[in-house]
């Protein structure tokens, strides 16, 4: 589909790039995005990608919308001859899947699930085809998750499975939202993953949680020192499955501020990818472990 324009008030430009999320879209909105800040327009006083759509603030008093509105459609045109390639990083998250405080959340809150006789990794497992809970975490964890926008909750990443479509795992929301999800919980609503940065309500499929912090406002924490917020639209996920002792050795490490997470920096290349996704997906995993 064209892009399609829409002015939020004075001040906002929201762009859809399409309907569907897809990769292709992504990173669509991320180099027109891109350009946006390479051109630096004056009056553009903030740059919002998402993962299908992007939004841009402005002055009005500085530029004129109709001129904003110019510029952006003259930027689209040069975005789209871009190359699908970033320079971005892979990041592992440890995961404590089935962990006691996300479970003791979730049996607070069966009435407003669609299963309330199964556990939320119980039910996503079954409605995606596994036999096993054990295999739909090998399916959750096995390949990588790209990070398509951060927000909502502030640090809070959205993430895509980088799988073929039909293999992508889905799972509602939901059917009423919790008052309460622990912080760092690890889920997915629709075909997005997420990690929860804070405590707080919520409608995500709960599966474990991390002991990685991701959101540190007072920037204490060791990693997050130059900025409160860990990821980055275009950042890499490989979840790592823990156990009961890694995840408190890890807390532990936290806590001491000796925790570092493993990264990796990459240059992502869609149409690469796009040629043997789980071969792409092997190649950027060497690069993570040194193999």
């Amino acid at each position: 589909m064209e892009n399609r324009y829409s002015f939020g008030g004075d001040e906002h430009i929201f762009v859809e790039v399409n309907e569907e999320m897809s990769l292709e879209a992504f990173f669509k909105s991320l180099s027109i995005t891109s350009a946006v800040k390479e051109a630096e327009i004056k009056g553009v006083t903030e740059i919002c990608p998402a993962n299908a759509s992007f939004q841009i603030k402005f002055d009005p008093d500085v530029i004129h919308p109709d001129d904003m509105l110019k510029e952006l459609k003259s930027l689209e045109v040069a975005a789209e001859k871009a190359e699908s390639r970033i320079a971005t990083r892979i990041v592992e998250v440890p995961v404590f899947y089935q962990d006691p405080w996300t479970h003791e959340t979730l049996m607070r809150f069966r009435e407003r699930h669609q299963d309330p006789s199964a556990t939320d990794i119980e039910y996503a497992a079954r409605i995606n085809g596994y036999d096993t809970v054990d295999k739909f975490i090998e399916a959750h964890s096995g390949a990588p998750w790209f990070v398509s926008m951060v927000g909502f909750v502030s640090g809070l990443p959205f993430l895509y499975q980088m799988v073929e479509r039909a293999r992508q795992i889905e799972v509602p929301k939901y059917l009423r939202p919790r008052t309460d999800t622990p912080r760092l919980t690890v889920g997915i609503g629709g075909c997005f993953g997420c990690i929860y940065s804070v405590r707080g309500a919520g409608g995500y499929q709960m599966f474990g949680i991390t002991p990685m912090p991701i959101f540190d406002p007072n920037q204490e924490i060791n990693y997050l020192s130059d900025f409160m917020v860990f990821f980055k639209p275009g950042d890499i996920v490989k979840w790592k499955p823990i156990g009961r002792e890694e995840y408190d050795e890890a807390v532990a490490q936290v806590e001491a501020n000796t925790f570092t997470p493993r990264t990796h920096d990459v240059t992502f290349d869609l149409g690469e990818f796009e040629k043997d996704i789980d071969g792409y997906n092997a190649k950027l995993m060497e690069g993570l472990y040194g193999n």
